[in-house]
């Protein structure tokens, strides 16, 4: 089992930064990949950007250049630049671990004001 705990949300002027951060504890030694996904009201919860135990990453169009997934441990943080209205959404921690599956974060608010 793992659990996993968001925190960094909040508040934010459009052209503003956040810093997401997402910590890991239980049977973390076997994650393959980590990842953010968000979801906006009426939306599908879709990807963000992940990040591979190599180290290899993958962002969604919408935000490649402004934000940037890094890990250390096991922990996982979102930096997020010049935000914009459209990004405000619920944003989920998310982990893939090899032989037992995917586990997700309880999401942390982002809003951004125009």
């Amino acid at each position: 089992q793992v659990r996993l705990v968001e925190s960094g949300g909040g508040l934010v002027q459009a052209g503003g930064s956040l810093r997401l951060s997402c910590a890991a504890s239980g049977s973390t030694s076997r994650i393959l990949t980590r990842a953010w996904y968000r979801q906006a009201p009426g939306l599908q919860r879709e990807l963000v950007a992940s990040i591979s135990s190599g180290g290899s990453t993958n962002y969604a169009d919408s935000v490649k250049g402004r934000f940037t997934i890094s890990r250390d441990n096991d922990k996982v943080a979102l930096q997020m630049n010049s935000l914009k209205p459209d990004d405000t959404a619920v944003y989920y921690c998310n982990v893939i671990i090899y032989g037992s599956g995917i586990y997700w974060g309880k999401g942390t608010q982002v809003t951004v004001s125009s």
